[in-house]
């Protein structure tokens, strides 16, 4: 056992700052989604990203069960989304509007990118698995800013001139 408290790791961690993507699909016909500020790409042979997701999550072993997988990054407009889909108990695709295709993967309108993903691979690793995602499509609007989390809590990015 590390003698790092959570709180510490928690401040130290949120000093670095990161995009929120969206990981949805739908489940037997119904839409389940999180949000995800761990992304990273990973790899351009295969193509692969990962997320990783706590261990205690009720919502990745219904989503993991999908076909196919939608990566949304938020953009800054959507930081309304981005606390909707990282709560419990609430509809997390309220106001929300997205696209899919017969595979299930949500897409989610508005996001500064899309990745149509499947389960590549999942890695125990402490109280979170890390989760590799092949990519079969993607695309992106470079006129969207993203959403950015950092010292807990949601901004926008700010340029330099």
């Amino acid at each position: 056992m590390s003698d790092l408290s959570p709180a510490d790791l928690r401040r130290a961690f949120g000093a670095f700052p990161t995009g929120v993507t969206a990981v949805a699909a739908l489940v037997d016909g119904v839409p389940v989604g999180l949000a995800a500020s761990s992304f990273t790409s990973v790899s351009l042979d295969p193509p692969l990203v990962s997320i990783c997701i706590a261990r205690t999550s009720t919502t990745w072993p219904v989503l993991r069960r999908a076909r196919r997988l939608g990566v949304s990054v938020l953009s800054a407009e959507q930081e309304r989304l981005g606390r909707q889909l990282s709560r419990r108990g609430v509809d997390r695709f309220a106001g929300a509007t997205w696209r899919t295709s017969n595979d299930g993967e949500i897409l989610l309108d508005g996001a500064c990118a899309w990745l149509d993903c499947t389960v590549y691979n999942e890695h125990p690793a402490g109280d979170h698995s890390i989760v590799l995602l092949r990519v079969h499509d993607l695309d992106a609007d470079h006129t969207a800013a993203p959403l950015v989390f950092h010292r807990s809590g949601f901004g926008r990015l700010q340029l330099a001139a």
